[in-house]
């Protein structure tokens, strides 16, 4: 007897190894200290010396049960940069610079061209936000899950001067609510999106004109990553007060948390279109809108609130890092929540 009898394959674990090696490679920030295959990565912090106050800002995620579309089409490519997506976007909201990132894939067997792959859309998150893909870990979990199926999980570190920060604390009456728009459902609420269509190969296959594609290819467009958007805001000049990244909750339970006491936001539903897969979603599932606004970004992935005269700046400069972003709403007194009008 011994580990691979067992069901734990060491040898696939190093060919994976090598087969996404090229992947991180591409990712490497020059902060970077020391190669692939340490029992640790190490990051220099010097080049952040010139800030008054260097903070770091963390934040962790997975992309939940939308890898269950993965499997079944068997296209792996994509949920890397999903998992990416959730951690640096949550960092941005607090206006930090992705510095690195770290994956965690738990699986029932370990295949190594399927777990390079995966890593392939992470290093491609890594590439669209500038974070170095700085280790990770593959999890061999024979017994536990099923051979051809696996989680995915990350975790994200950045950095932003204290001063910098965006809290909320100051939002007003008076501005305006900045809407960055979505890829598509991204990667909250697939319990409720796979009780709605299925989960079959057929039911993921079957094309609906109204997508232009196939309902599988529409669910795995992966999330969008908002990072250089804000970086181009804030390179314009634009102080953002407030940044919300619209996650499962949808607009409800997001939104508030960027608020500060006294302070309500007024989303118009009507200021921009709704893409056609929500209303596919709301249609076929006959799902309530309060329902659909409470669990998905109807289109919109990032909300800022800002000084009603940086406005225009704002949705330039989002426009310039190759994002649609527009005015969606503004902030009145009120108790601390959301209203849609």
């Amino acid at each position: 007897m011994d580990y691979k009898n067992s069901g734990v394959d060491i040898e696939a674990g190093y060919k994976s190894v090598e087969l996404m090696k090229e992947h991180v490679k591409a990712t490497v920030r020059p902060e970077v200290l020391g190669g692939l295959g340490g029992f640790s990565g190490a990051f220099s912090m010097s080049g952040f010396m010139g800030m008054e106050k260097p903070t770091l800002v963390s934040g962790t995620d997975g992309v939940g049960t939308k890898i269950k579309l993965a499997f079944v089409l068997d296209k792996h490519d994509t949920v890397g940069i999903d998992c990416v997506a959730m951690c640096v976007n949550d960092i941005a909201c607090a206006g930090a610079e992705p510095l690195f990132f770290l994956d965690y894939i738990a699986c029932g067997k370990n295949i190594p061209e399927k777990i390079a792959t995966i890593v392939s859309g992470v290093a491609e998150g890594c590439l669209q936000s500038g974070a170095t893909l700085i280790g990770g870990e593959t999890a061999e979990h024979p017994g536990l899950m099923p051979e051809d199926e696996y989680d995915l999980a990350g975790f994200a570190v950045g950095v932003v001067d204290e001063k910098d920060l965006i809290t909320g604390a100051d939002i007003a009456e008076g501005d305006v609510i900045v809407g960055i728009k979505s890829s598509g459902v991204h990667s909250n609420g697939f319990s409720l999106v796979r009780k709605i269509f299925g989960t079959t190969e057929a039911d993921l296959n079957r094309y609906v004109d109204e997508l232009g594609a196939t309902v599988g290819e529409t669910l795995l467009t992966p999330t969008r990553i908002y990072v250089k958007a804000l970086k181009a805001i804030k390179d314009a000049g634009v102080r953002v007060k407030g940044a919300s990244h619209i996650t499962g909750g949808g607009f409800y339970e997001n939104i508030p948390r960027m608020l500060p006491d006294g302070a309500l936001a007024r989303i118009n539903k009507n200021s921009y279109d709704v893409p056609p897969i929500f209303k596919l979603m709301a249609k076929e599932g006959d799902v309530d809108e309060h329902v659909m606004y409470n669990t998905y970004n109807m289109g919109i992935g990032m909300m800022l609130a800002v000084n009603s005269a940086d406005a225009d700046k704002v949705v330039a400069a989002a426009k310039s890092a190759g994002d649609d972003a527009l005015i969606i709403g503004d902030i009145v007194k009120g108790e601390k929540g959301v209203i849609l009008c």
